[in-house]
């Protein structure tokens, strides 16, 4: 074999698995398509020690694993603000802000490979991404291949350069730590799986029309928003009602166009208007989690290149 003969169509049949484990290994689309990027340039210079007997997935996610471990030994746990901080106790606009490598960031969807739709959605929802993210970095790639990708404990030691023996231990550990993880996202995340589309129609209306009242009326007693990447976030529909004042002046004549996040769950992109032009600029995506048929979390990622990611336009008319 030579270099000339690298399988293209092949690499990129497993783009979107290999995306997705990425992303659930390093908590943002863009750190996962680096990595990926970098699996495909190695995989092309290393084609001519592949042997032909041996299985090409796995010494793909071989090269993938390896280079999402060398990243996260450089760098913090990502997380969500719910689980760093407490709620605010006075309601101030928002100032302190963390770098965006220090959050975890919606993804958009993979690709389209049969194979990847087989890999269980629940997977992919930001309280799962947030647990994963407290796993030591190899006992995380494990519970991804095996619980997420249900992958044999003979293909993951092949691919982790661990004995089967080792690979059972460290799943056994990864589960315990997961199982006894207290996350506060854990507990805001999806109670109704999925929000209403009714439910999130009234949040459209309300906040297009920006009406307070409204607006407040569809949360729970305990409801909460937060908004990375800055550190504050709000809980109780009190200081929702008092935040929501506060920042009317800058939210107010917003539109939103639904989208979908982390395997399919809705989201809603808000456009706000452009203080120096006549039209509509990203400002947030809003993912909605709801209990009982009423808003649980509001988490407005306040990141404008995901607008891109996307697909979304840069501007839109009012």
């Amino acid at each position: 074999m030579n270099e000339t003969a690298f399988d293209e169509p092949l690499f990129a049949s497993l783009k979107p698995g290999l995306t997705s484990f990425c992303y659930r290994m390093l908590g943002s689309m863009d750190d996962a398509d680096d990595a990926v990027q970098e699996t495909s340039i190695r995989v092309w210079q290393s084609w001519s020690t592949f042997r032909q007997d041996a299985s090409f997935k796995t010494w793909v996610y071989r090269i993938a694993s390896n280079l999402c471990l060398d990243k996260l030994r450089q760098s913090k746990r990502r997380a969500l603000p719910v689980d760093l901080f407490d709620p605010a106790v006075a309601i101030v606009e928002p100032r302190d802000t963390r770098p965006n490598s220090a959050w975890i960031w919606p993804s958009p969807d993979f690709g389209g490979n049969p194979e990847d739709r087989l890999v269980r959605r629940d997977t992919l929802q930001l309280c799962f991404i947030a647990l994963l993210q407290t796993l030591p970095p190899r006992q995380r790639a494990v519970l991804i291949l095996k619980d997420v990708f249900e992958w044999s404990s003979k293909q993951i030691a092949e691919t982790l350069a661990m004995s089967p023996a080792a690979v059972n231990s460290a799943l056994q550990r990864a589960r315990d730590t997961m199982d006894r993880a207290q996350l506060r996202s854990d507990e805001l995340s999806s109670m109704d799986v999925q929000p209403e589309q009714e439910l999130l129609s009234r949040y459209v209306e309300a906040f297009e029309r920006f009406d307070i009242a409204a607006l407040v009326a569809l949360f729970h007693e305990e409801g909460c928003m937060s908004m990375p990447p800055f550190e504050m976030w709000i809980r109780g529909k009190e200081d929702l009602s008092a935040f929501y004042s506060l920042t009317r002046w800058h939210c107010e004549g917003s539109r939103f166009v639904p989208i979908t996040v982390n395997g399919g769950y809705p989201a809603l992109a808000q456009y706000m208007p452009d203080k120096e032009g006549s039209g509509l600029v990203p400002w947030g995506i809003h993912v909605i989690e709801t209990k009982e048929n009423q808003i649980l979390h509001v988490q407005n990622f306040i990141h404008t290149p995901l607008f891109s990611r996307f697909g979304l336009p840069a501007r839109m008319d009012r």
